[in-house]
């Protein structure tokens, strides 16, 4: 090969090379450099909790009286399960029905209480004026008929219960004489003297009753006075309007036999017990707790709940009540809820024979919230009437 040769060939090996270089960097892809990561959102502020609604009770007994301030008090934890941590729930006890009691209303309001129950009727007018002074806090007064803007009304018909137990008590007397226990001589107590004497008419219609009044809604030892002195004139089944226990234990002591009233009290006299006559608060101030916290609480309104709403009922019925009595007491109730049964249905006439309700004419609630005498075969008048 002759050199001329050679350098064509070494002339077209590297110009070979060349163009292979050439094709191989025209072929390759750019890649795209990394995206820088994108920044993460920002963390949202949680919401602001709630405060919880700081709720009120002012109670006219101990919360261990067994009895009336018992199922109010039993009403108020009811509240505490339902709603949790929205609300924080306190109560005052022994508040009476005095001067002293604006103050301790009052003082609820100043230490941030929005919503403030008063669960006696003596509590009206101190309850009225401090929601009068304290428009942004909100007042239901148990047992009233006052209202305004910010305060509103709630009771329950005690009246059912006193008649189903009055039931039980004409079928039960051995004497015919039933003797009650009255604390203050206001149209409500007058109605349930009334309604427990009307009920044990319907099985015995020669029943009388007797009433001795202690003016005072709970103190044990003049309860224990009156029911003595009851059995002492010849009654043989207690019936009470007052707030503890006494008249059932005095009825077991002597051998005779009595109700719980407001709250189950079998266990404070075993054997003189016949029924109690309950209250459950529980569904109305969890309605009304629940209505405040939605906004859509009302004043200038008021509400009466018995047997129909699940407020009132009659429970732990003795062993020894006839069967036949029993029977009637679910058939009232059953009545009473869907309203074709009426406790107050004429003919009806006072201790004096003066008529108070014409046959057939059933007694509206502006009637019955204004009794001041007593119907037929209770002894005696009502103080200050």
């Amino acid at each position: 090969m002759t050199d001329l040769q050679k350098r064509s060939l070494l002339k077209l090996a590297a110009l070979s090379a060349l163009a292979a270089a050439t094709l191989a960097g025209c072929g390759k892809k750019e890649e795209a450099a990394p995206a820088a990561p994108a920044a993460a959102p920002a963390a949202s502020a949680p919401a602001a909790k709630a405060e919880p609604l700081k709720i009120a009770f002012a109670y006219v007994g101990p919360v261990g009286d067994g009895g009336w301030t018992y199922a109010h008090d039993n009403g108020r934890k009811a509240v505490q399960k339902e709603f949790g941590d929205r609300v924080v729930t306190s109560f005052v006890e022994k508040v009476p029905e005095s001067a002293d009691a604006e103050r301790v209303i009052r003082d609820m309001a100043a230490n941030g209480a929005k919503l403030i129950f008063g669960t006696t009727f003596g509590y009206m007018e101190p309850m009225l004026k401090v929601a009068g002074d304290t428009k942004d806090v909100k007042f239901e007064h148990a047992t009233g008929y006052k209202q305004a803007d910010n305060m509103r009304t709630y009771d329950s018909r005690t009246y059912e219960g006193a008649y189903m137990a009055g039931v039980i008590a004409g079928k039960m007397s051995k004497t015919g004489t039933l003797g009650v226990v009255g604390s203050v001589p206001i149209p409500e107590v007058v109605r349930n003297i009334n309604s427990f004497t009307l009920g044990a008419q319907s099985v015995n219609p020669k029943v009388k009753t007797k009433v001795v009044w202690v003016n005072e809604w709970f103190n044990p030892p003049k309860e224990t006075e009156a029911a003595t002195a009851l059995i002492n004139g010849g009654a043989d089944v207690l019936f009470q309007n007052t707030d503890s226990s006494a008249v059932l234990q005095t009825a077991e002591k002597m051998g005779k036999r009595a109700f719980g009233w407001d709250s189950d009290m079998t266990a404070y006299g075993p054997k003189a017990h016949l029924a109690s006559a309950v209250i459950n608060w529980g569904p109305y101030y969890i309605k009304s707790v629940g209505e405040a916290l939605d906004g859509k609480w009302t004043g200038n309104t008021g509400s009466w709940w018995g047997v129909k709403e699940g407020a009132i009922d009659i429970v732990s019925l003795a062993a020894d009540v006839p069967e036949e009595t029993k029977k009637r007491i679910d058939e009232v109730k059953a009545g009473l809820k869907d309203g074709s049964f009426s406790i107050w249905k004429g003919p009806i006439t006072d201790n004096t024979g003066k008529e108070l309700l014409a046959k057939d004419v059933v007694a509206d609630d502006k009637f019955l919230g204004g009794l001041k005498t007593y119907v037929k075969g209770v002894e005696g008048k009502v103080p200050g009437n």
